[in-house]
């Protein structure tokens, strides 16, 4: 096991070289000029030198990347053009709200996804089949951005149920030790800001959460289907085995593989609907702050905040892996 991890891991360093060859040559090739972004209407010709000069934007593409990567290597990730912050310290600030939003999201959809999708596979060609597949459908194609902005449109502004924006209600006096919200909130026994903090969440988890929700339950439904006409199944049966025996040790263990795996390429494709989820409910994690970052072509944020999720998304994909020993022993991980 230990080998196959760090076999992994080692493998997690060209793709990682290559991503940021390929990042670099991107954020590069935004229209813009950082500089110009950063200066505004103050901008002149001998002022846009002295900031092209000052972060190295002078010099030919190449040298520019090798300086970058020599940075990286001593783990400096470089700092924001606009603000001064270095790179690592507004990741840290903004990425718990992120994976608080993000674990939320995916909760959502693995709870209700994977029932679903067994429902419907035991109840195939029927009334809940076809309302589940129905339903699916329509999570999959529709966009995040178009969702978020209905839920707050009815939820929030028309019936004034749930918050329209933010983490938490800036009135609440909350103390935050880790920057996860809810978290905080339960370890400060501060009932009111967790109780604040988990209504927040409501409506972006929902609305991140959908496709990975409609993805899951068609995903569990046809592994379900599948595996329910194995002749392990079969035979169990005509044993005499009690349903929920069956249910529990032949079907769902030995349909879980792909099911896994779909969650885990969705867990990582989370930070992806994150980007819009965040800006349309003002939600302060590293979607929003990407997504103003490349309107002001701030390219250390942009490279820094990029690599970051990509370590995280192949760290996602070595859990994945790892769980397929421990839910079918047949499975081994050399």
């Amino acid at each position: 096991m230990l080998r196959f991890v760090l076999r992994r891991l080692a493998q997690m360093v060209p793709v990682l070289v290559g991503l940021s060859l390929l990042l670099f040559a991107w954020v590069r090739a935004l229209p813009g000029d950082p500089a110009r972004a950063l200066l505004g209407e103050r901008a002149t010709p001998e002022g846009l030198a002295r900031v092209n000069e000052a972060y190295g934007f002078d010099q030919p593409v190449l040298a520019q990347y090798f300086i970058y990567v020599k940075a990286l290597l001593q783990g400096d990730f470089g700092a924001s053009i606009q603000t001064g912050q270095p790179v690592m310290d507004s990741f840290l600030e903004r990425f718990p709200a992120t994976i608080e939003l993000g674990l939320t999201a995916l909760l959502l959809a693995v709870v209700v996804g994977v029932p679903l999708g067994y429902l419907a596979a035991r109840h195939q060609g029927r009334l809940l089949d076809t309302v589940v597949v129905s339903g699916s459908l329509l999570g999959v194609v529709t966009p995040v951005f178009f969702l978020a902005i209905l839920l707050k449109l009815v939820f929030a502004d028309t019936l004034h149920w749930l918050p329209t924006a933010l983490r938490q209600n800036p009135r609440i006096d909350a103390t935050h030790i880790t920057n996860f919200y809810v978290l905080d909130g339960l370890l400060t026994q501060e009932w009111d800001a967790a109780w604040d903090a988990m209504v927040h969440l409501v409506l972006p988890a929902i609305a991140l959460g959908t496709i990975p929700l409609a993805i899951i339950v068609r995903i569990t439904r046809a592994s379900v289907a599948e595996v329910m006409h194995e002749d392990y199944v079969r035979t169990a049966e005509a044993k005499g085995l009690a349903a929920s025996t069956i249910s529990r040790r032949h079907v769902l263990r030995n349909a879980l593989l792909p099911v896994v795996t779909t969650i885990g390429l969705q867990a990582g494709l989370l930070f992806a609907g994150a980007v819009l989820t965040e800006t349309v409910f003002a939600f302060n994690g590293i979607g929003q702050y990407l997504f103003e970052a490349i309107g002001r072509r701030d390219y250390p944020v942009l490279q820094g905040f990029i690599l970051f999720i990509a370590i995280v998304y192949s760290l996602i994909n070595l859990l994945v892996d790892l769980s397929y020993g421990l839910i079918d022993p047949r499975v081994r991980t050399g």
